[in-house]
């Protein structure tokens, strides 16, 4: 590469991994008791099954088997890797980091920075775009940006309203330093004003657990906030790259419920046809949801190179973000 080209980042390589067997929605409401239905939940989410991580699996796991695919698709092997971000919410320990920890199960010794990022179901969008700035800088030239979660673990299972709606899983991608644009424009929000819309307001101290440590969301208030938002952040892109919603090939939108999916695509004015939907296999796995859509699109045959994608999502903090990007 000419060290006075101006350095430019894409993605090379795509994985997920999804835990198990998927659980349907009578299965998950007869397990728990719950006083609902399939038909509620697909009418009401777009929701038919979920995959939940057995006991003792934690998101290095997933993120190990999904960062280990999108290398293979990339033709790199992970002492190529030297920068590791892994978007989290639901991290194996309070420290060390996921990262290190995956870092540690990919067999990396190489003293490549590894560390997590925490913007819930924006953590993809924030940590690719994050890795995008340290390969544009010239410092770094193939990273690791992975969304794991296992949302399984901070659920209410008696709450019909919240624990239908999640699952675990992981979904990676290689970003590698290129000649030609791969991401054309990225932005990231917060408002921290919105924090008790959605939130697991616990925490740990001195052993003991304070608070709520459980999902809780004031459903009608993110649906109303995440469809401002997301079709605001998607406009900002677009217009920071010059181009029109007319020019995208594909939305790959964090997949949180399908009347959200499909309130952003109308207000950008794409056909349903062109936003990449996966809510109904996976539910929300918050980080984890672009990465795996992104995935899955791009092995079905979906997603080809060159085409451009419009990434973005919005999760609690309130913090939402996308990443507009040439494939």
């Amino acid at each position: 590469m000419n060290s006075q080209a101006m350095i430019h980042s894409r993605i090379t390589g795509t994985g997920s991994y999804l835990p198990g067997d998927p659980v349907g929605n009578a299965e998950l409401i007869a397990a728990h008791g719950l006083e609902s239905s399939d038909e509620w939940v697909i009418s009401r989410t777009g929701i038919r099954t979920r995959h939940l991580a057995p006991t003792g699996t934690a998101g290095s796991d997933l993120a190990l088997e999904a960062s280990r695919r999108a290398l293979d698709m990339a033709g790199r092997a992970p002492a190529d890797v030297d920068l590791i971000i892994v978007a989290t919410s639901t991290p194996d320990y309070i420290f060390p980091s996921t990262a290190a920890l995956l870092q540690s199960k990919l067999g990396i010794t190489n003293g490549a920075p590894a560390f997590d990022v925490q913007a819930v179901c924006s953590g993809f969008a924030y940590a690719l775009t994050i890795a995008e700035k340290f390969i544009r800088s010239g410092s770094h030239k193939c990273a690791l940006v992975v969304g794991a979660e296992v949302f399984s673990r901070i659920l209410d299972w008696q709450d019909r309203g919240t624990c239908v709606l999640f699952g675990d899983g992981a979904g990676a991608v290689v970003l590698e330093a290129a000649n030609e644009p791969g991401i054309l424009a990225s932005a990231l929000h917060a408002d921290g004003r919105h924090n008790n819309i959605l939130s697991v307001p616990g925490q740990l101290n001195r052993g003991q657990v304070t608070g709520d440590p459980f999902l809780r969301m004031d459903g009608q208030a993110v649906f109303k906030f995440a469809v401002k938002v997301l079709a605001e952040v998607a406009h900002e892109v677009l217009d920071a790259a010059g181009m029109s919603a007319a020019q995208l090939d594909w939305l790959v939108p964090h997949q949180a419920n399908v009347r959200i999916l499909q309130a952003t695509a109308k207000k950008l004015g794409l056909p349903a046809e062109n936003c990449i939907v996966t809510v109904e296999r996976h539910g929300n796995t918050s980080a984890a949801s672009i990465p795996l859509a992104l995935d899955e699109a791009v092995r079905d045959g979906r997603v080809q190179r060159d085409q451009h994608l419009l990434l973005e999502g919005v999760g609690g903090g309130f913090t939402w973000g996308a990443v507009l990007l040439k494939f």
